[in-house]
Order: structure tokens, then sequence, then C-alpha cells
């Protein structure tokens, strides 16, 4: 399947919403930002062992902390948060992928020297 072929300006909301975050949000920490020609409208922000950038920008965005979506990976050692929220006329997706520490009896010896 190829994506279609779409002008740059069918990605206006997300380019735009992510100017608007380099000014008004320039000391939050940086997320993987990804847009798409598969969904154009929507700005997808990451973040990867990074619980605290997640959550200072869904406060930044004013989402609703009981609106977050939590889940595990199938591997159970993945724990992952997502927040949708509007902004600059299309959806703004925030998603936090943080490792869950195995058992203490699963643990290797080099993840017990800390």
């Amino acid at each position: 399947m190829t994506a279609p072929t779409l002008p740059l300006s069918a990605m206006g909301a997300p380019l735009m919403a992510l100017r608007l975050f380099a000014d008004q949000y320039r000391h939050l920490p940086a997320p993987c930002v990804s847009i798409s020609t598969v969904y154009p409208n929507l700005l997808e922000l990451s973040f990867y062992d990074d619980a605290e950038g997640f959550e200072m920008w869904r406060q930044a965005l004013g989402i609703r902390r009981r609106t977050v979506q939590h889940s595990v990976h199938r591997d159970g050692r993945t724990a992952v948060m997502k927040a949708e929220t509007n902004y600059s006329g299309g959806p703004v997706k925030l998603i936090g992928f943080t490792a869950i520490p195995a058992p203490s009896e699963e643990r290797s010896p080099a993840e017990d020297v800390s």
C-alpha cells in the first residue's frame, strides 16, 4: 500500500500546532514528533522513558488525567500512556512509553548494579 500523494498544505493543522508549540512551550522537554501522509491532520508527540515529559505536555495542553489511556505491551515490559486533544484545528496525540522493571528474581546481574 502506498500513501496518497498530498500537498504539504494538507498537513497545515499539525504543522501550525508544532510552530505554536515551539513558541509557547519551548521550555518543555522535546518529544519525538511525527506527522504522516497517512493521517495528515494528526500531530503525534511521543516520549520514550520520559513519563515526566509526557505529564508536563499533558498538563500544558489541558488534557484531563482521567482521559489518559493506560496499557501494557504484550511483552509485559513496556507501559504505554495515550492521550489526545485538539489543537490548531487538528488532533494532537501524546504517547508515552516507559519500561516496567522485571521482578527481582528475573533481573540480570547487570540490572542489579546501580
